[in-house]
């Protein structure tokens, strides 16, 4: 087993051109993920790479829900997920099962069904269109007028939605363990440690620290937003491997991590199991496969198709 260092990125590198792979880092992996990554980004900007990507292996650094979304998208490719076990709260806290009660008990209400892509292929499917939190304005615009929308899983996200749209949604009572551990206290005291620096929030956020952000959006568009604005230094509250990606692509500035109560520390445990390691393993024996049954496979494109066309 390679050392960690050198050695273990060169194998890595070579394991990928032996395997024809390409591999994909979301924005909250760990910095030595993201670089040596072929792409780093958001789950938008994630979803169109494995769309179109020619390799014949897509090693998927993110999570479980991230890594279903490539597979659904590329259905002849293998799809290898360095730990199997890095899941999602979010994703956990709408299983398929009870999202298909519900509409069964809810038909009456003829609900077209906006799932931000934080889900299961298994909700993916129960689906009418998928959105991220860089298109779900867009998205939730483009349905029809006529419809009830169930917006799922994350209600932080969707209530932001509804404030940027005036369309009413209901709510699936979901939401990130990471996001929702800022609190409007916490990013006052970091705010008075830095009061020219704008604080840019993610949506998944609470609403009353959504209410002090000069800047909710997603972990892409922070990159332009920082990039852009005048300010030199910026609070930046989402999941802490955002903070890399911006130090690395925008040097000249400085970028605050937002605390929570307890610490300046919102690492998703999920996203942080993955390693080089493991990286290094999963291209060396092709597993953890992601395997998903092609009835779900095929309704779950659906709504993902939709979301690409909508978003293009």
């Amino acid at each position: 087993m390679p050392t960690l260092g050198l050695d273990l990125v060169e194998d890595i590198l070579e394991l990928k051109r032996t395997r024809n792979a390409v591999i994909l880092a979301h924005n909250y992996q760990v910095k030595e993920i993201q670089d040596i990554a072929d792409f780093v980004g958001d789950s938008l900007g994630l979803s169109y790479q494995a769309a179109k990507t020619d390799a014949d292996v897509i090693a998927f650094c993110g999570v479980h829900f991230m890594a279903e979304t490539a597979k659904i998208v590329n259905p002849t490719k293998k799809v290898v997920l360095p730990d199997l076990d890095a899941g999602c709260s979010l994703s956990e806290s709408c299983p398929a099962d009870k999202l298909a009660a519900y509409l069964e008990a809810h038909r009456d209400q003829n609900y077209y069904v906006v799932a931000y892509i934080n889900c299961s292929a298994g909700v993916k499917a129960l689906s009418d269109v998928i959105c991220t939190s860089g298109n779900a304005v867009k998205i939730v615009q483009r349905v029809p007028a006529d419809r009830n929308i169930l917006f799922v899983p994350d209600q932080n996200l969707g209530a932001w939605v509804m404030e940027k749209t005036g369309r009413k949604m209901e709510l699936w009572k979901g939401n990130c363990y990471v996001h929702v551990e800022f609190t409007r206290s916490s990013i006052e005291r970091i705010h008075a440690e830095w009061p020219d620096a704008p604080v840019v929030a993610h949506p998944e956020c609470t609403f009353a620290v959504r209410l002090l952000a000069d800047e909710v959006c997603s972990t892409e568009k922070m990159i332009t937003y920082c990039r852009e604005s005048p300010a030199e230094a910026f609070i930046i509250v989402t999941e802490s491997g955002m903070l890399h990606r911006l130090r690395r692509e925008i040097p000249g500035k400085t970028f605050i991590p937002g605390p929570t109560d307890q610490c300046a520390c919102a690492d998703c445990r999920f996203m942080k199991m993955n390693t080089l390691e493991k990286l290094h393993d999963a291209l060396l024996n092709l597993e953890p496969e992601i395997i998903i049954p092609e009835p779900i496979r095929a309704r779950a494109e659906l709504p993902i198709r939709r979301m690409l066309e909508w978003s293009a």
